[in-house]
């Protein structure tokens, strides 16, 4: 199913058909790998959820990542707050709207699959802080989610502490 998740990914729609996002998978014992990292960003931030998250991802049997580099793409639409493509790039490390929203379109394609195989899933920031922290999706990825996948008989994202 995981598979599935990154093809519908892959092929959902990019603005201006240009494709920055980074889709790969994890499981065995990169989740742990990714579960510690959590842990130990949650502590330094004071984000203690990054914990509980992090017991989500190791109950999971394989996580998502995707993620996306920041890329202008020169429309000049002025939504990132600059007023245009030319003044964005002066500050690389603002994201171009396109980058995120192109982002938010794959990774709803990619859990209406997981939904429409009713396999239990959670879009989770800080999986994907982690994933940037380790450079699971390559040094020019910038932001990032991990989407663990789980099939027992109760969800493991609900009722969460």
């Amino acid at each position: 199913m995981a598979k599935k998740m990154i093809l519908a990914a892959r092929t959902a729609p990019k603005a201006r058909g240009r494709d920055y996002i980074s889709l790969a998978l994890a499981d065995g014992k990169e989740l742990q790998v990714i579960a510690d990292k959590m842990k130990e960003i949650g502590k330094r931030k004071g984000q203690y959820f990054f914990e509980r998250d992090a017991g989500n991802v190791l109950q999971s049997e394989v996580l998502v990542m995707m993620g996306t580099s920041i890329q202008s793409l020169k429309l000049n639409c002025g939504m990132c707050g600059h007023k245009d493509c030319a003044e964005k790039d002066k500050h690389p490390d603002i994201p171009c709207v396109f980058n995120t929203g192109d982002l938010g379109i794959a990774m709803g394609s990619a859990v209406s699959v997981a939904m429409d195989h009713r396999i239990d899933n959670r879009i989770l920031y800080s999986a994907g802080q982690a994933i940037l922290e380790l450079e699971l999706l390559g040094k020019d990825t910038r932001i990032a989610y991990g989407i663990p996948l789980s099939a027992l008989s109760k969800n493991i994202f609900f009722d969460r502490k």
